[in-house]
């Protein structure tokens, strides 16, 4: 049995920061393995410009490729959409029975995760690890002192996917910010410049 990380996230480009979470979390805590869950479309990100599945699954696949703890998940590509994290773990505990799941999430989610669909069920059979993000509304009082939620020390990210996007469309170097792999395949295919 193996105790797996979820790490939900259009990765719309996957950036260090997404790495560097990850990496926090396979090492840090009693979490075995994170799997990336590329989402295939957010009921919160409806309209947004994402790139294809197929090549949000080659930017993720290069960036950990070097990481034998960090594993990528195309589960919700086979999913209907709009899809709702409560479907995902339901098919993922179908397909990998033998595995426990918990979820990873920014402090930003769970400042609004009683506004998720079922989020009562997925509290009562999972748990949730949180890592800081800048939040500006109060925590709802359930979720502080939950006996699910695990708050961690994990470092705080200040980049963004949407920043890294906009730095491209205006010509910036965002070398800096994605893993190498990732960064060649996604200037080869010339990704976010219109």
């Amino acid at each position: 049995m193996q105790k797996i990380g979820l790490f939900f996230g259009t990765f719309n480009p996957i950036h260090k920061g997404h790495l560097q979470l990850a990496c926090y979390f396979a090492d840090n805590t009693d979490l075995d393995c994170i799997w990336f869950v590329i989402t295939a479309q957010s009921p919160f990100k409806q309209g947004n410009k994402i790139l294809p599945n197929q090549e949000r699954l080659a930017l993720v696949s290069r960036a950990i490729s070097a990481y034998p703890k960090l594993e990528v998940s195309t589960i919700e590509f086979e999913l209907p959409q709009p899809n709702y994290t409560l479907h995902t773990l339901s098919e993922l505990k179908k397909q990998f029975p033998q595995n426990t799941f918990s979820l990873l999430l920014g402090a930003d989610n769970i400042s609004a995760f009683d506004q998720w669909k079922a989020y009562d069920q997925i509290l009562a059979n999972y748990k949730l690890y949180i890592y800081p993000r800048k939040i500006k509304t109060k925590l709802p009082d359930e979720f502080l002192n939950h006996p699910k939620i695990i708050w961690s020390d994990a470092p705080e990210i200040e980049i963004s996917s949407s920043q890294i996007r906009k730095r491209i469309k205006e010509g910036k170097d965002v070398s800096s910010l994605i893993p190498e792999a990732s960064y060649d395949y996604l200037m080869e295919n010339n990704f976010y410049h219109s």
